[in-house]
């Protein structure tokens, strides 16, 4: 199951950017045995002052065909590390080809999109800024691949 990072804004070099890449490429390692991977990245241009609803627009022409549709959302549901694994796992094994992860910009993620979604998952009832989002989400991802090949790093 290909995993598609849609997410609005653009990541610069520095601390973020190089976490990312270095849980990705571990996930793109250890995912490969369970029909997970690879990860692509697509980012959408922030619409400053535009609103979520141009965000929407471009994030639903980065969407693969055919996607299962996941967002991240304060609204969405809250899952241990091994429960997240299983959903990926389910997914893959169910047959989903490409998975889409939206991660909205700083005002969330416009309604009729979060409507569209399949899945929502949560980091919780606090708000994260987006771009700490998506190096939680690249762990989570690595962790999930670790949890399912039996791993240490996860220890719970």
């Amino acid at each position: 199951m290909r995993i598609h990072l849609c997410v609005v804004g653009r990541l610069r070099k520095g601390p973020e950017k190089d976490l990312i890449d270095d849980y990705l490429n571990r996930f793109n390692k250890s995912g490969r045995a369970f029909g997970l991977g690879p990860v692509s990245v697509l980012e959408v241009e922030d619409k400053k002052g535009g609103g979520m609803a141009p965000e929407a627009d471009l994030i639903r022409r980065a969407i693969p065909n055919g996607a299962l549709i996941a967002i991240m959302d304060e609204r969405g549901a809250v899952m241990t590390s091994p429960d997240f694994a299983k959903k990926l796992s389910g997914w893959a094994d169910r047959g989903v080809a490409d998975l889409a992860i939206i991660i909205g910009g700083a005002d969330g993620i416009d309604p009729s999109l979060r409507d569209e979604a399949d899945f929502a998952l949560s980091f919780g009832k606090m708000v994260w800024p987006h771009m700490l989002v998506r190096v939680m989400l690249s762990e989570q991802l690595y962790r999930a691949a670790s949890i399912l090949s039996g791993s240490p790093y996860h220890r719970a």
